[in-house]
C-alpha cells in the first residue's frame, strides 16, 4: 500500500492506523529523513515527489492500493497568482501524474484525500454531496479538478477510485484557526463569542484515517465521493465554551455582539492595510468562528458504515486530562 503525504498531519495518523492493522506500507517521501513518521523502521520509503513522474512510477511498482494524502494544504493562503499556481501544480497536476503512474502500474485502488473546499461555499445551510456549486478558491478548484480526474481514471482503467472530502480537521499536532482559538482562550484574550446560530463541521484526524481506510476497502465506495465530519456541527459560541471549560474556566453568561466583533476586525484589517497587508486576516478568522461551514457525512455513514469515534468535546476533555498528568 502506497501512502503519499505520510509524514504530514493526517498522513502520520493514517500510517499508524495501517501499521496497527499489520499492513505493509510504502510511504512517498522527498528525502531519507523520516519527518516524524511513526514506526519508521517498519515502513518502506520511496524517494520521490509529485512533480517527478519517474519517481512516482517507481513508487507505484508492485502496489495495489494508493492512498493519496499529500498536497499543498494552505486552503486560506492569500489569493495571489503565486499561490494559485502552487495549488494547481501540487494539488491538481501532482495528482494527475500520480494517477498516470498508478494506472500504468496496474494499481487496483486509488483513494484521494480532497476537501470540502472542492465545492463552493454553501452559505447558511448544511449540505451533503449533492451540493455541487463551483469551487470558489484556487485551492478548491485544484482539488475539484483532481477529484474529477480520479473518478474519470477509475472508469477508464477499471480501478476502485474514491474521493474523500474532510471538513476542518482537528487533533494532536493541528494548526490553524482552531489552534489559535484554544491558544487565545488559554491566555484569556478571547472575548465571549455570541451565539449567532451558525454551524461549523469538524472532524478528528483519526476519523479521517478511518474514512480513508473504509474508502479503500469497501466495494460500495468505488466511484463515489464522500464528505467526512464528526456529525456534530458547532456554533462559534459552543466552540468558545468548550475551549473555556476544557481549561477549567467558567463560561461568561454575557457575550460581545457580533457587530462589535466584526467592527473591531475590520478596523484591525484596515490598519494592516496601511502597512501593506491585503488579506483581511482578522475578518477571515472571525468568519471561521461565527460563519457557516456545515456539511453532512450521512452518505459515508450509510454506505460504508463510518462511525466517528471523536467529538470536539471529547478531544478537548482528553487534551485537558493529559495536560494535568
Amino acid at each position: 500500500m502506497l501512502v503519499t503525504g505520510g509524514t504530514g498531519f493526517i498522513g502520520r495518523r493514517l500510517v499508524a492506523a495501517l501499521r496497527e492493522r499489520g499492513a505493509c506500507v510504502r510511504v512517498l517521501v522527498r528525502s531519507q529523513g523520516t519527518g516524524g513518521c511513526q514506526d519508521w523502521n517498519e515502513v518502506e520509503k520511496a524517494i520521490g515527489d509529485l512533480s517527478d513522474a519517474a519517481s512516482l512510477a517507481r513508487a507505484c511498482v508492485g502496489i495495489d492500493t494508493v492512498l493519496h494524502v499529500a498536497g499543498f494544504a494552505h486552503a486560506d493562503a492569500a489569493d495571489t497568482p503565486d499561490f494559485a499556481a502552487r495549488h494547481w501544480a501540487v494539488n491538481a497536476e501532482g495528482t494527475f501524474r500520480l494517477l498516470d503512474a498508478a494506472a500504468a502500474a496496474g494499481v487496483g485502488r486509488f483513494v484521494f484525500l480532497s476537501s470540502c473546499k472542492a465545492v463552493g461555499d454553501p452559505g447558511p445551510r448544511c449540505v451533503d454531496e449533492s451540493w455541487d456549486a463551483a469551487a470558489d478558491t484556487p485551492y478548491g478548484r485544484a482539488k475539484r479538478a483532481a477529484e474529477e480526474r480520479v473518478l474519470a481514471m477509475g472508469r477508464e482503467h477499471g480501478f476502485h477510485a474514491v474521493n474523500v472530502r474532510p471538513v476542518l480537521v482537528y487533533g494532536p499536532g493541528m494548526k490553524g484557526n482552531l489552534t489559535r482559538l484554544i491558544a487565545v482562550a488559554r491566555r484569556g484574550w478571547l472575548p465571549p463569542l455570541p451565539e449567532t446560530g451558525n454551524r461549523r463541521s469538524l472532524v478528528h484526524v483519526d476519523d479521517v484515517a478511518q474514512a480513508l481506510l473504509l474508502a479503500a476497502t469497501r466495494p460500495a465506495a468505488a466511484g463515489r465521493t464522500y464528505l467526512v465530519s464528526d456529525g456534530q456541527p458547532y456554533s462559534g459560541r459552543e466552540l468558545y465554551a468548550m475551549a473555556r471549560r476544557s481549561l477549567g474556566r467558567s463560561v461568561p453568561a454575557w457575550a460581545v455582539p457580533a457587530g462589535v466583533l466584526y467592527g473591531v476586525a475590520d478596523l484591525s484589517d484596515a490598519l494592516l492595510w496601511l502597512v501593506g497587508r491585503r488579506d483581511r486576516r482578522a475578518r477571515t478568522v472571525l468568519d471561521k468562528l461565527l460563519g457557516w461551514a456545515c456539511y453532512s457525512s450521512m452518505r459515508i455513514e450509510r454506505e460504508l458504515g463510518f462511525r466517528p469515534a471523536w467529538t470536539l468535546e471529547r478531544y478537548f476533555n482528553n487534551e485537558s486530562r493529559k495536560s494535568t498528568q
